[in-house]
């Protein structure tokens, strides 16, 4: 069994709640609140920024070009592509997708991103991967089960949403894949300890970011308004 394989079957408890959460069942059921939206498109907006920067820290570490191009032909798919699903809940809610920038993080986002910065800044590339790869598997084993289950037509608010996550070729996931599974072959025990640590919690925190938007979740005490109101975004 090759490592992410091993990766795989011990979250996939983790990974089959977060399929049979509400909003993931919302967006299958074309059924959620232009709140839950917002708050969703707010914080991955912020959390996408962050995730480029940790790009950035990987290559970085990387030693040869094809580990370059990887991560830099991820940087660009999040500039360029990412941004389409993002609009489709922008639509249905009846905002722009300009209006939901540059807002402060949640507790959940804020968490799952610190998490990632701690491992880029201290692990090694084997281990960015690791804690990097939840998130492109998640989401594209979601679209893919929707895609299965819903088979979206024109008339599902969430269709543009679905199919661009359902009907990809799962590139990004099969690259880190095999990246974390070359890596892992020649890594200490306790390297692959590690890796599976941070995987495990990104899923975690994966599952944690669905119930965030859902439950439209907030710091226990209000920020001051300095804090709290929309920033320049990057």
């Amino acid at each position: 069994m090759r490592f992410s394989e091993e990766l795989r079957r011990e979250a996939d408890g983790i990974f089959e709640a977060i399929f049979q959460h509400p909003f993931v069942r919302g967006i299958a059921e074309g059924q959620l609140g232009k709140e839950q939206l917002t708050h969703y498109v707010k914080q991955d907006f912020e959390y996408l920024n962050a995730y480029m920067r940790i790009y950035g820290i990987a290559i970085s570490k990387c030693a040869n070009r094809e580990d370059i191009a990887a991560f830099n032909e991820q940087i660009s798919f999040i500039l360029n592509s990412e941004i389409h699903p993002h609009h489709n809940f922008c639509t249905v809610a009846g905002v722009s997708y300009e209006e939901l920038q540059g807002y402060p993080l949640a507790p959940s986002a804020h968490h799952y991103i610190r998490h990632m910065l701690t491992v880029a800044h201290e692990g090694s590339l084997g281990e960015i991967m690791a804690v990097l790869l939840p998130c492109p598997w998640t989401y594209l084993e979601i679209g893919r089960r929707l895609m299965e289950e819903v088979n979206p037509d024109e008339n599902h608010p969430f269709q543009e949403w679905i199919q661009f996550y359902g009907s990809r070729a799962g590139g990004a996931t099969d690259k880190f894949r095999q990246r974390v599974d070359a890596w892992a072959e020649t890594a200490t025990a306790d390297e692959r300890r590690r890796m599976k640590e941070h995987f495990m919690l990104s899923c975690q925190l994966e599952y944690m970011f669905w119930d965030m938007a859902y439950k439209l979740e907030a710091w226990p005490v209000p920020m001051p308004e300095a804090i709290s109101r929309p920033v320049q975004p990057i």
